[in-house]
């Protein structure tokens, strides 16, 4: 991205009071949805195919084209609810992004829930919020408020028959409820154990009926989609992972914070020109790209990488949530995989058995090597429990533990060796 220090915030834009109802109407606030509802050329169909067009990829960290995703949803049948579940519940470490939207441009999720809806001939959205979230809770609580009040949601919008509610819903307070189908179980009042697919939400999802699930950064994207095209949304970073991306950047940097650019951003530039350069001078030693689950990239893997979809996925990783944690030369690579392991022990739902038992015994198996006592036959067994976890589990909390787990151990082994003793091996 060449021309990336000309680019004008439009998910963050730098307007004074950007999440009062009055200042985002003065803005093109909600005039894509009285687009949409009341003019001819768009239909619930048409809808589907802009933002389809658009290529507005999942901003949760399947990347899943959004248009695309809204398109496997059945046909309406008469009396059969249907709804969205907006997904607000950002639990990865080094994820920081939907809060930030929350505060500064609640009416972006609203409105884009409410498209949505729209376009998928849905009753009702479901915001569903990360519990720690009391703050912006409320903030989205009262921007929700003066959404209804404006007549932008509820019944007969704009005074057509067309009648869409949206709700709020604390989250449970566990990092599970992120996966799609434990978040629907929590809206349900139940615990939030996974559930097995098939059947899909679009076909069996919220109380059985169909659901689409979609993180709420993913829904903001559309009134501006829906405002300027999908060419325009096209035009903007990455030709494959096109739009705006909140790149959260953390860790051993000079800056750290919440910065919007183009996506397709060269990691040593976010690095070096956006967050400042690594602090006290000094070198680095990994990049992890996208939220804690995602493979870590070693100092020599990030050059000329660039952060879309493709460009990790070539290099050996992911985009996911565009929560970047870099880390300098002092980082203990052993003490920072424990930390993450740990992570997962803890939030682990423990409903199945590779996953309940192997993110506990990567932490006994860290510890172990933590404190000097691990051999080399402990590195092996930790890639091992690796393969035991991957793809064995109901949803991907197991592969997510899995993934940092061996990429750390497998790209700094050198690293790990160093911290074990030789494996005895007893002959006769």
């Amino acid at each position: 991205m060449e021309n990336w220090r000309d680019y004008q915030r439009v998910l963050l834009p730098n307007i004074p009071d950007f999440h009062k109802i009055e200042v985002y109407e003065a803005h093109d606030g909600y005039k894509a949805l009285r687009a949409a509802i009341t003019e001819e050329k768009w239909t619930p169909k048409t809808v589907v195919d802009e933002v389809k067009k658009a290529n507005i990829r999942g901003r949760g960290g399947a990347g899943f084209n959004a248009g695309l995703k809204w398109s496997f949803m059945p046909p309406k049948k008469e009396g059969v609810p249907r709804y969205l579940a907006c997904n607000g519940d950002e639990s990865e470490p080094g994820t920081c992004k939907d809060r930030r939207i929350f505060e500064y441009n609640p009416h972006a999720i609203i409105e884009g829930a409410i498209i949505a809806c729209y376009a998928m001939e849905m009753d009702a959205a479901y915001i569903y919020i990360r519990g720690e979230y009391g703050d912006w809770i409320d903030m989205m609580q009262k921007a929700l408020d003066d959404t209804y009040a404006k007549g932008y949601a509820g019944k007969n919008i704009f005074g057509s028959n067309i009648s869409i509610d949206v709700y709020l819903h604390r989250g449970a307070g566990a990092y599970i409820c992120g996966e799609e189908t434990s978040l629907m179980e929590s809206l349900e009042g139940k615990r939030p154990y996974p559930r097995s697919k098939p059947p899909f939400p679009a076909q069996f999802g919220l109380w059985g009926k169909p659901t689409t699930i979609n993180n709420v950064e993913t829904l903001s994207h559309v009134p501006m989609v829906m405002r300027n095209g999908a060419d325009w949304y096209l035009s903007i970073g990455a030709a494959t992972n096109p739009g705006p991306v909140l790149y959260g950047i953390s860790g051993h940097v000079n800056r750290p914070g919440l910065y919007e650019y183009p996506s397709g951003m060269l990691i040593t530039d976010l690095i070096y020109k956006v967050a400042g350069g690594i602090r006290g001078g000094k070198k680095i030693k990994a990049v992890v790209p996208g939220g804690s689950s995602v493979p870590i990239l070693t100092a020599e893997m990030i050059e000329g990488v660039k952060m879309d979809a493709d460009s990790l996925r070539a290099a050996g990783s992911m985009l996911g949530t565009a929560g970047m944690c870099v880390l300098d030369e002092d980082t203990d690579m052993v003490k920072f995989l424990l930390r993450v392991a740990k992570f997962y022990d803890h939030e682990s739902c423990g409903q199945c058995t590779p996953c309940r038992e192997g993110t506990g015994w990567f932490v006994k198996v860290l510890k172990k090597i933590d404190a000097g006592q691990g051999t080399t036959r402990d590195l092996d067994l930790l890639l091992e429990l690796c393969d035991t976890m991957e793809g064995r589990t109901v949803c991907a909390l197991a592969d997510a533990a899995a993934w940092p787990v061996r990429n750390t151990v497998k790209r700094f082994r050198a690293e790990f060796e160093a911290r074990v003793r030789p494996e005895l091996v007893a002959i006769g």
